[in-house]
Parts: structure tokens; C-alpha cells; sequence
């Protein structure tokens, strides 16, 4: 276990620092861990998750293919034009379409279609880029924890527990407005006031033709058509027994296909690097599931609250929130959820409750599994490397000459976090355990 922790600390140490490339850093620890036996090969190529690196690579491959098209540069001078050029009102627009489409797409899959829109507008209007893009990463982490759909932890704890899309939206949609809502007003009063344009650019947006930057019409008409389908395929993933990856992979392959792209060149924008990241993250962090190192952690929750229940799911929501922002949320949680169902049982005998099925469903097992999710999707906005969609915006910045750094991020997404978590911490606990 301790070489384990030594391995991912390490690695973890050089990410932060930035000595050395995170790709490379994060397959470097991966290889040491294989290598030294700290977990066994076959082990740790299983806890890669595939459908997080097929969504990936085909929601990329997807993107491409729209971008070929002049599509992304319609939409950025379109929302110039309707925002009269005023930077102020373009960053809001941007932060509260993303925590919009984040509540039905994933948030990797938002930050890959809306950070080339931002990257030209603030190109376009001489805006600094790099606030945008983690801005983004920040609002689609916030969104995207509302709904089933919109968050990995999300997904999992629904395929855990059989709840639906409605019992989530119910949940976690209230908080997650109410802190949109002032995350919002935040940035307008705090940040809005740097990003003035000035009147010679307003003038030049406002005679702009966004129309002109269709270049392929008939393809761009094919891969929307492509687009939508995979958009259906997404919310129908759960009916259809298909994992998003799949639906990704073959939609953007498909798309390529249809419109007659080179699909070598397609593929050699893919992010690679991102992947690669992720690849490397994931086996290091089975190591540390192979020895149990979450379990651990969990259990030792429980004696820190001395079966306190309601100090257990308030140390659950920040446990996971502090973890997610060290380790992606999506192995987290995979290893949170048995440590979870073996509370149940025990808190529900506590409380009394265990002949009431009902009742210890609404008043045991729910308050549990809603601090882990508002924690692991929350605490993902904590640093770079907390959640996925982070790990993609800086790779998009960086491949545009853009890079975010460890700190740059770290500014503005730790104090997101804990103010996020502030009140979440208040919905749970009024909305779930004041009466214990």
C-alpha cells in the first residue's frame, strides 16, 4: 500500500510542479508502479476505463470534422454579434450555455465543442483566453453534477442504485441552480470589468458576416445530421444497454465517413495527449484500489464520526470533494459505492428503520449517495487533474497556444470548489438530516 501512495504522490508532486509534461509524468508513474510489482499488468490495464477514452477520442474525432466545416467560427462570430461585442456579456453567455449543455451532455463532451467557439471569439475580440477556458472547465463541473447524464459519478451511482433521470434533476438540480446563479453574478461584478473590447472591435463584430465562414455546407449538413444522432444515442444510452464510449466512437467514425473527411487527418487532431493522460492516471490509480487504499480511507471515516450519521454524510460530501480534486472522480467513486452500501444497513438499524424499506431508502441510503455525488462532481473543479473535462480544456488550450497551468487553474477552481461546497453542504443538510 505504501508504494503504492509513494508512486501516485510522487507523480502527483510532478504534475503540480509542471517539471515535466503530465502525459509523460502520468505514464512514467503507471510504468514504475507495472514494473516494480506495486500491482500486477493485467490489473492495471483493468482499471483503464474504455468508455471514458473511446468518448474521448470520438467525441474528438467528431469535433474535427464540424471544425473542417467553419462551423465553430459561425457560431463564435454569431455570439459576438448578438452580444454587441461587450466581453463582459460574452463570458456570461458562454459560462451559463455550458453549465446548460452540461446538464445533458457530459462535460467532456461540452468543453470539446464550446473551447474552440471561445478560443476564436477571444482571439477575435483580443480577450485573454486562458480565464475563459478554465472558467468553462469550472461552469460544465457544475453543471453537468444536476443530472444523470451530465457527470461520470452520476452515471455510476445510477447504475448502482436503479434511480432515474427525474430522482437526480429533483435532488441536485436545486443546488446546482442555486450555485450557478451566483457563481454567475460573481463573475460579473468581479471579472466582467477586465474584459472590456474596445469600440474599433465592437465596430468591426458588428459588421461582421457569419454566414462567410461556412466553407463546406453540404458536409457541415451531413455531420449535424450525424451529430444529432449521436446526441439521441446519448440519452437513449441507458434503454439501448450501450455505454456513451460506443455510441462516441461510432458516431464520429460514421461522421467521417458520411462527409468524405481524410480520416488519417481527422484522427491526427484527436488529443492524444489527453488520452494518453488518462490512460497513465487510471492504471496508477488502481494501484491504488489494488490495495485498497479507498476502502481503507472509508472505513476510517466512520470511526472519525463515531456512527454519527449525519457527521458521515457531511464527511462523505467533503471527503470525496478533497479526493476528486487529487484523483479523477470516476475511480473514486467506483470504490466509495460498496463502502456506501455496507452503511446502509448499519445506520439503518441505528435509526430504526430497518423493517421500512421506504423510509430507508429516503432517509438513509438517498442522503449517502447525493453528498458523493454533489462531493466527487463538485471537487473536481479542486485542480487540473480532478476531473476530466479539465484535463481536456487545458490540452485544447495548449495545442492552440494557450496552455493553463497547474496554478493558473488552481486560482480560479479551488475557491469554486469550496464555495460550491458550502452550499452543498447546506442543501444536504436541510434538505436530508436536520431531523437527526
Amino acid at each position: 500500500m505504501i508504494a503504492a501512495i509513494t508512486i501516485f504522490v510522487i507523480t502527483y508532486l510532478v504534475i503540480a510542479t509542471e517539471k515535466v509534461d503530465k502525459t509523460a509524468a502520468a505514464l512514467l508513474g503507471a510504468a514504475v508502479a507495472v514494473s516494480t510489482g506495486v500491482v500486477p499488468y493485467e490489473v492495471a490495464l483493468h482499471a483503464v476505463d474504455l468508455n471514458v477514452v473511446l468518448l474521448l477520442v470520438g467525441m474528438m474525432l467528431a469535433v474535427n470534422v464540424l471544425a473542417s466545416t467553419g462551423v465553430f467560427e459561425w457560431a463564435a462570430i454569431s455570439v459576438a454579434k448578438r452580444a454587441g461585442g461587450d466581453g463582459r456579456k460574452i463570458l456570461l453567455l458562454l459560462l451559463a450555455l455550458t453549465a446548460f449543455l452540461s446538464a445533458f451532455l457530459d462535460n467532456v463532451t461540452t468543453v470539446i465543442l464550446v473551447a474552440p467557439i471561445t478560443i476564436l471569439l477571444c482571439e477575435l475580440l483580443v480577450l485573454p483566453v486562458v480565464p475563459f477556458l478554465v472558467l468553462e472547465a469550472l461552469a460544465s463541473n457544475i453543471g453537468g453534477t444536476s443530472t444523470l447524464v451530465g457527470d461520470p459519478p452520476n452515471v455510476l451511482i445510477a447504475s448502482k442504485t436503479g434511480m432515474g433521470f427525474n430522482t437526480f434533476l429533483i435532488n441536485l438540480g436545486p443546488p446546482v441552480l442555486v450555485m450557478a446563479a451566483v457563481g454567475l453574478v460573481a463573475v460579473h461584478f468581479v471579472l466582467g470589468p477586465r474584459y472590456e473590447v474596445s469600440p474599433a472591435l465592437r465596430q468591426r463584430v458588428a459588421s461582421a458576416q457569419p454566414t462567410r465562414a461556412i466553407l463546406h455546407p453540404q458536409r457541415l449538413r451531413r455531420a449535424l445530421v450525424v451529430f444529432a444522432l449521436i446526441m439521441v444515442g446519448f440519452f437513449a444510452s441507458h434503454a439501448l444497454g450501450l455505454e456513451p464510449g460506443v455510441i462516441a466512437i461510432a458516431g464520429g467514425l460514421i461522421m467521417a465517413v458520411a462527409t468524405g473527411v481524410d480520416l488519417h487527418q481527422a484522427l491526427e487532431k484527436v488529443e492524444w495527449n489527453s488520452v494518453l493522460f488518462f490512460i497513465g492516471l487510471f492504471m496508477m490509480i488502481g494501484a491504488l484500489e489494488h490495495h485498497e487504499v479507498f476502502t481503507q480511507l472509508g472505513l476510517q471515516m466512520i470511526e472519525w464520526t463515531g456512527g454519527n450519521f449525519v457527521a458521515t454524510a457531511l464527511l462523505v460530501l467533503w471527503f470525496s470533494a478533497v479526493a476528486s480534486a487529487v484523483v479523477d472522480n470516476i475511480p473514486l467513486v467506483i470504490a466509495m459505492l460498496p463502502l456506501l452500501q455496507a452503511m446502509v444497513p448499519v445506520f439503518g438499524a441505528q435509526m430504526g428503520l430497518a423493517d421500512d424499506p421506504a423510509a430507508l431508502e429516503l432517509q438513509v441510503r438517498q442522503p449517502l449517495y447525493w453528498s458523493l455525488a454533489l462531493g466527487a462532481c463538485l471537487g473536481g473543479n479542486g485542480s487540473l487533474v480532478g476531473a476530466s473535462a479539465n484535463v481536456v480544456i487545458a490540452q485544447i488550450g495548449a495545442r492552440n497556444k494557450h496552455p493553463i497551468s497547474f496554478l493558473a487553474f488552481t486560482k480560479y477552481g479551488l475557491p469554486t470548489m469550496l464555495g460550491t461546497l458550502v452550499v452543498a453542504t447546506g442543501w444536504v443538510y436541510l434538505r436530508y438530516l436536520h431531523q437527526w
